[in-house]
């Protein structure tokens, strides 16, 4: 029984470290997985777990980025921690509208949003979006190519954009990275800017549930959690480096006509089967 529960962990962590960080919806992928993938657990639990899976996947940016997002490395000059405060500043910035909303509409989200239809109507739309969007800036340059272009008015937008992914199906990097792009960012630090801006989301979404769900886990619980978290992990750092070397020579419109077609089968398959 516990191997079969772990081996559902670890699938669920591989769908987390996928999707989490290419523009596709790890939520709404895990939410469709479970139609597949039931974990033995309380509703409680499973709540808990597909959020606080997370931690894993982005332990992997921790990782790493873990020079780069350093401001005390002995390594760096002084200008070079100046510019990695920066970096901070404007992730706390970016970070706030979706941090304040998510808190205050958390349960709602949960009750209301939280469904396949939500998921297959959100995939279809981001993928046109992505889509379209890349054929119109196919031959503008973009403006923000470090991070020192960024400003923090810019900052704050592509925060605003982040807060779309509170819609499953939206996706927390998709929504980001089309902000950014919007806003005259290069594909390359639309991507890192959405990494950096989920660490403190997930680890402020993780703690959430976690304080909601209590720590009072069963040692099958925290196997199964830890399961999850450490492949979410791994897989999680190969997914980031592939999406960073394949948007060196390719835009995001492979990912928006995934979407579209996931989208559409998620409705074929629920309408029939419901």
């Amino acid at each position: 029984m516990l191997f079969i529960e772990l081996l559902k962990a670890a699938l669920l962590g591989v769908v987390e470290g996928i999707t989490e960080w290419l523009p596709i919806s790890s939520t709404g992928h895990m939410i469709l997985v479970e139609e597949f993938i039931q974990l033995s657990a309380s509703a409680a639990f499973k709540e808990m777990f597909f959020v606080v899976i997370q931690l894993g996947a982005i332990m992997a940016v921790v990782l790493i980025y873990f020079h780069k997002l350093n401001p005390i490395s002995p390594s760096k000059t002084k200008q070079e921690k100046k510019d990695t405060m920066s970096i901070w500043y404007k992730v706390i910035v970016g970070v706030l509208p979706a941090a304040v909303l998510g808190f205050i509409f958390d349960d709602w989200l949960n009750d209301h949003l939280y469904n396949y239809m939500t998921v297959a109507v959100m995939l279809i739309v981001y993928g046109i979006l992505f889509i379209v969007i890349e054929k119109r800036n196919r031959n503008h340059r973009p403006r923000i190519n470090e991070f020192s272009d960024l400003t923090y008015r810019t900052a704050f937008l592509i925060g605003m954009f982040q807060v779309l992914s509170l819609i499953p199906g939206t996706s927390r990097s998709g929504a980001t990275i089309l902000g950014g792009i919007l806003l005259g960012s290069s594909r390359f630090i639309a991507a890192e800017y959405s990494f950096f801006l989920s660490i403190p989301i997930m680890f402020g979404a993780s703690l959430l549930k976690l304080v909601k769900f209590g720590f009072a886990f069963t040692g099958m619980e925290m196997a199964i959690l830890a399961t999850g978290m450490i492949v979410a992990f791994v897989v999680s750092v190969i997914a980031i480096k592939f999406l960073m070397g394949y948007i060196k020579n390719n835009d995001f419109q492979a990912f928006g006509w995934y979407r579209i077609v996931l989208g559409v089968l998620v409705i074929g398959y629920f309408m029939l089967i419901k």
